[in-house]
């Protein structure tokens, strides 16, 4: 924006004074009193933001007013003009909530607040910073250890523009005779906050090693660690936020792609990175990045385990190979007043001479109608030994019978229709063989003559359209993007080359400048194949905690992993404190996972509830009242959220429980990477026994305050 820190702007921020003037503190102040200072300077940044905005509303209007321009580059530039003006106004609108968060006071008395974008005043001296600024830095690195100059940190809580909480730190211990200290501290104070089955951001809160992890280089690949609750999803986004202000041109160009687990998982993340005033990264869950499919299916176990593995890779090729279904058997044509016929095991024998040419058959179409003329020829020339093979090529080759015969045994396929011909046991036996038992072939058949694609079918979706051929289209000039509040979404550039690389960014975008890759623990072999499609020249995010993992193989997982990612520089985090759930709950589950995970990283839980984890023992008929009352319970003793864990099928007849807003009920799968403030975990020995004791240890940490067991006897 035309007034504000831009990521040059933030960068000369180290070498120039980003604080401010301020009543000077008295210690003797009260809670009340110190609210009051800060909301006179909260007030101050909302009038400044305000005119900023006019300003802003101001040139877009200007720029509509030059609509009837005609030549392009006056277009060019009144487009140009009227997009940055509806950013403005965007990014303002977007940060208004809880625009000014923190302050940072200095041994120095120097003075610096901390809020969700940069902000100067009118002489353009820095008002406000934006936090992924280098001089918001010590807000989230300074420690009473390393104080980096700071006396004083202060979180600053509002709704609206009103003030309604400030929490200090106090670091420098000198400087209490100065600075009054005021509030229990800030990160305790947000995590006992009910849920509301949104992820917040945590950009008032990051404590240093997220921190350290979110400004990691964007280039190369960036491994972020950690057990549960450490907050490894939220730093993920907020890197992409991070990225995205240190080099714009880059990242918003070529764009972020953030892919999660699951669908639920991603309504859950949504709201992160717009709140961050970020609209721009593309966030798909792993049944969505195949363009038209929104798998949520889950497979059972074994046949995920199939589909997912690189085993698929031959299976797949043969099975593109194979005649398809409606093909016809016979080709008759009349030439010179003979009759000449290619049989089944011609027409065979030229579709494999098509593959040894081009082993991609929509790209092969040229190629298979010269096998059939080859070998039709070879029917002709004895018969009719004076025939022209120029002549006869073109004679027969143009015909419309031989045009409609080639188009129907070799048409162009689609991804879907080849993997539904694996629902066929005969074509996937033959496609398998000596690859699958049995047993695997007949349940991953089952599994692909279901209505709707799982989403390990996705994977292979993907790989099909790689093998079938696709036409990569060249790299055309970043075009500009479009989100809510701006109305021109499409330069005279634009409209002037309509070039049809220049669309919106469907889930077949290869070209990413980064890609967050999160739970990575649970991707399949073909899952990695199928995203490093996506960030071939990327730069990558990988979150995960492998004791969460709920692929049987590791190694091989691993192994994609290494050969998805392009050769870098990687820079590795760990993150140790666990700050979603109480002690009681992580404790209750890390004793249950230790003896039953074979490596483990048990992060230490920050804070305490003082009420410990219950377990029951219901009969299997009582199943339905055990856990209503468990639900009423729970609704009684939290404020936020409720969540239901319990094994696929139980779901139908536990579906009468969730008569509030507030419950939720899913399987083990979709419940990673999400958190209630009370769960309710059903049969958790029959989801060990399903899906492996990682996904069971998932269960056990997804409350923040209660936790009730129901095994069933």
């Amino acid at each position: 924006m035309s007034q504000e820190p831009g990521p040059a702007d933030a960068r000369r921020s180290e070498d120039v004074d980003t604080s401010h003037a301020v009543p000077d503190p008295d210690p003797a102040n009260t809670p009340e009193q110190e609210i009051a200072i800060e909301q006179a300077f909260v007030d101050r940044v909302y009038d400044r933001v305000d005119v900023l905005r006019a300003d802003a509303v101001g040139d877009r209007d200007a720029g509509y007013r030059h609509l009837a321009a005609t030549v392009p580059g006056a277009q060019y530039e009144r487009d140009v003009f009227v997009y940055r003006a509806a950013r403005r106004i965007a990014d303002l609108d977007s940060q208004h909530e809880g625009l000014v968060f923190g302050r940072l006071d200095f041994d120095d008395r120097r003075v610096r607040h901390i809020g969700r974008l940069g902000v100067r005043d009118e002489e353009y001296r820095t008002l406000l910073v934006d936090w992924r600024a280098p001089a918001a830095a010590p807000f989230y690195r300074a420690t009473a250890v390393d104080r980096q100059e700071v006396a004083r940190r202060r979180v600053i809580r509002s709704f609206g523009r009103g003030v309604e909480e400030i929490s200090d730190d106090l670091l420098n211990e000198d400087a209490a005779e100065r600075l009054p200290v005021i509030g229990d501290g800030a990160l305790m104070a947000a995590l006992g906050r009910k849920r509301t089955g949104r992820m917040r951001d945590i950009v008032a809160t990051i404590q240093a090693e997220q921190d350290a992890a979110i400004r990691a280089p964007g280039r190369g690949a960036t491994i972020i660690t950690g057990g549960p609750g450490t907050g490894k999803t939220v730093v993920a986004l907020h890197r992409a936020a991070y990225l995205l202000y240190q080099d714009r041109n880059r990242y918003e160009a070529a764009g972020i792609l953030v892919v999660g687990p699951s669908a639920v998982f991603m309504k859950y993340i949504g709201r992160v990175l717009p709140s961050l005033g970020e609209e721009t990264a593309a966030l798909y869950s792993l049944g969505e990045l195949f363009a038209g499919v929104e798998a949520t299916r889950q497979d059972r176990p074994a046949v995920a385990a199939v589909k997912g593995g690189t085993v698929m890779l031959p299976i797949l090729r043969r099975l593109i190979r194979q005649t398809p279904p409606d093909a016809p058997a016979e080709l008759r044509i009349v030439y010179r007043g003979d009759v000449f016929k290619l049989d089944a095991a011609d027409l065979a024998a030229a579709r494999a001479r098509v593959f040894e040419k081009e082993p991609h058959p929509n790209l092969a179409k040229t190629e298979a109608g010269r096998a059939l003329l080859v070998a039709l020829w070879r029917k002709v020339k004895p018969v009719l030994p004076d025939a022209e093979p120029a002549k006869y090529s073109r004679d027969v080759g143009s015909r419309g019978e031989f045009l409609t015969f080639l188009d129907h045994w070799w048409p162009d396929l689609d991804p879907a229709e080849v993997l539904g011909w694996a629902g066929d046991p005969r074509r996937l036996a033959s496609a398998s063989e000596g690859h699958l038992k049995r047993e695997a072939v007949d349940g991953v058949a089952a599994s692909l003559r279901e209505a709707d694609f799982s989403i390990p079918d996705v994977a292979l979706l993907d790989e099909l359209r790689i093998l079938l051929g696709v036409k990569r289209q060249p790299r055309g000039r970043d075009r500009i993007r479009s989100w809510d509040g701006i109305q021109e979404v499409s330069t005279a550039q634009d409209r002037f080359y309509d070039r049809p690389e220049r669309q919106a960014r469907d889930a077949f975008y290869e070209d990413y400048a980064h890609v967050i890759v999160d739970e990575a623990q649970d991707l399949s072999p073909m899952q990695w194949r199928m995203l490093s499609r996506r960030g071939r020249a990327a730069g990558w995010t990988i979150v995960g905690d492998e004791a969460q993992s709920s692929w049987p193989r590791p190694k091989e997982s691993a192994d994609a992993r290494r050969r998805a990612v392009p050769s870098g520089r990687i820079h590795e985090f760990h993150l140790t404190k666990n700050y979603r759930n109480s002690k009681e709950v992580f404790e209750y589950a890390a004793d249950w996972a230790q003896p039953r995970l074979r490596t483990i990283d048990l992060p230490e839980a920050v804070r305490e509830t003082g009420v410990p984890v219950e377990v029951v023992t219901a009969d299997p008929d009582a199943l339905l009242p055990e856990v209503a009352g468990a639900v009423a319970a729970a609704l009684e003793a939290v404020e936020g959220t409720v969540g239901v864990i319990a094994p696929y099928d139980r779901h139908g007849e536990l579906a009468a429980v969730v008569h509030d807003d507030r419950v939720t009920l899913v399987g083990p799968l979709e419940s990673k990477g999400l958190e209630w403030d009370a769960v309710i975990a059903v049969d958790l020995d029959a989801v060990a026994a399903a899906h492996g004791p990682g996904v069971a240890y998932v269960v056990l940490t997804r409350a923040t305050q209660r936790l009730k067991r129901i095994d069933l006897g």
